[in-house]
């Protein structure tokens, strides 16, 4: 028997931001398609006209592009809407509002043959039901139990049935559980499950008043249409599953349907409970992959605006919830297509941990070359009013090889050496207690001139000679003086680093003196001096 072409899909809806659970979910059918050699296709579920967001779609197929999870096939994959089928989209159209003539069909053959029913409950009926059996203490279910004593086709004359099909738009076709039946499933993750139909709510498949199928009848169709093989969702799809069993039953699809994987949650630092946008604002760190502004203009970062690489973002995802069984943490998206696999993904939720997101983005950071970083730190510097066209391009390479291992982001670059290009206008009232004494200032003064008769190589000046080699001989002649003299070394360094940078703290000294040189050395130590007389 020759084994089908791999073929998932992720089928979000535009109600929102995509989370970054969702973006998982994503990752994942996109992993699992790719190392099979598949294909991943992107639906989008818009179905709910209610919960419908202007912009929302753009955004879940702009964030995908993002993090290079690329469809093969799907809605809007270059750009513009594939409404008709073709030999890159067979199954067009991939939204779910485009394709509502095809669902009613599949629903009145439930009715036909027995396994489907139209329902005219109001809501207000309906809520009178609930109402009641709370007030009995009980939980009312749509169901064997209760829907012979509720408006449906079940219950009433087939004449009243048909006058109200062709005079009311206020009923639903809903799926008719058997009684007392198990449904015998399959999860790739979680392994073998059974459910007494009893427990079972006859849901709405197709809704009269916008003609249009809720998820549980659409997904279904749609699957079988395009030949899904896998369904690889959220665990917040786990209850619905007896139901989509048993719809593929009752169309005759059994042996065709695909297989389904339910993923764990994504939890709170805390591990208590699911991470929502909330903890986010609350903790400091963003759970969307790009900023989304609402239509009353909230802001909600994302990560792509925290300065996260792409690969940084979806290498920490693919480890939120799987692992690879060795030690290896960093993955490029093709070395994570070869090695995944659904049976090391696992059953419990897996806990976000924001410090882990940021070594992620650190480690990528450092992979980057020096004239890569300074292509990305040039425009922060511009934003801050730094004239760049005074400083060639390979001082501010330089510099980024200098600091790169401090960063997590390279937004992080400016907070970490924006004295390289702006002298301090104020001393921290501290270390100027600290280390600015009578002793030490009389000390600096002799240090200054040293300095000032220094045959010092700083950036202008050094020509082919390497840079290390330039801060060494700075090194060496500075230390060697103060220890000639019998100074303390921490006591210069640091006052002189207040000098320097406004605080006795930052880079080394000899690669402070390098890049400002010693005309600006001078100055900084003049400024300083006459500052805490």
């Amino acid at each position: 028997m020759v084994e089908k072409k791999r073929r998932v899909r992720f089928a979000p809806s535009p109600t929102g931001p995509l989370h970054m659970g969702g973006v998982r979910t994503a990752l994942y059918n996109y992993l699992y398609a790719k190392q099979a050699g598949g294909d991943f296709i992107i639906r989008i579920e818009d179905t709910d006209s209610q919960r419908f967001v202007p912009g929302a779609e753009e955004y879940i197929i702009e964030a995908l592009n993002w993090c290079g999870i690329i469809p093969d096939e799907g809605v809007d994959t270059n750009g513009k809407v594939v409404e008709t089928p073709s030999e890159k989209h067979p199954h067009a159209p991939y939204r779910q509002s485009q394709r509502k003539p095809i669902y009613r069909a599949y629903a009145e053959k439930l009715i036909e043959n027995g396994y489907a029913y139209y329902a005219f409950d109001s809501a207000d009926e309906l809520d009178a039901k609930r109402k009641e059996a709370e007030a009995n203490k009980e939980t009312f279910i749509y169901n064997y139990k209760t829907r012979q004593e509720l408006k449906n086709s079940l219950t009433l004359p087939a004449d009243e049935v048909k006058n109200l099909l062709e005079t009311t738009t206020n009923w639903t076709i809903r799926f008719k559980n058997p009684e007392n039946e198990i449904v015998k499933m399959d999860d790739l993750i979680r392994g073998h499950i059974e459910v007494n139909t009893n427990t079972i709510d006859d849901k709405v498949l197709w809704k009269r008043a916008d003609e249009l199928p809720t998820y549980h009848l659409a997904n279904i169709v749609d699957d079988h249409l395009m030949e899904i093989t896998e369904v690889i969702r959220g665990e917040e799809w786990l209850p619905s599953l007896p139901l989509h069993y048993m719809l593929y039953k009752a169309f005759g699809w059994s042996d065709t349907q695909p297989r389904f994987a339910h993923l764990s949650l994504l939890l709170k630092p805390d591990g208590k409970g699911k991470l929502s946008k909330r903890d986010g604002d609350r903790l400091g760190f963003p759970v969307f992959p790009l900023k989304w502004v609402n239509a009353e203009g909230e802001v909600s970062r994302g990560y792509r605006e925290d300065g996260y690489y792409p690969q940084a973002f979806v290498n920490m995802l693919a480890l939120l919830g799987w692992n690879p069984g060795t030690e290896q943490e960093l993955f490029t998206i093709d070395e994570l297509v070869e090695i995944f696999s659904l049976e090391r993904v696992i059953k419990s939720g897996a806990r976000f941990n924001v410090e882990k997101a940021k070594w992620f983005n650190q480690e990528y950071l450092r992979k980057q070359t020096d004239s890569q970083l300074a292509q990305q730190f040039i425009p922060i510097l511009k934003e801050k009013g730094v004239d760049t066209d005074k400083y060639n391009v390979m001082f501010v390479e330089q510099l980024c090889s200098l600091i790169k291992e401090r960063a997590h982001f390279v937004a992080d670059f400016w907070d970490i050496c924006s004295y390289f290009f702006i002298a301090p206008v104020s001393y921290a009232e501290n270390d100027v207690k600290k280390f600015c004494t009578p002793e030490t200032m009389e000390i600096i003064s002799k240090v200054k001139e040293f300095i000032g008769n220094m045959d010092i190589k700083e950036f202008a000046t050094a020509g082919n000679t390497p840079k290390q080699e330039c801060v060494s001989d700075i090194e060496v002649k500075l230390t060697g003086y103060i220890k000639e003299n019998e100074w303390k070394m921490g006591a210069v360094m640091n006052t002189l680093r207040l000098f320097f940078v406004g605080q006795a703290k930052g880079l080394g000294i000899a690669d402070i003196i390098y890049f400002i040189g010693k005309e600006e050395v001078l100055r900084r130590i003049s400024a300083g001096q006459n500052a805490v007389k």
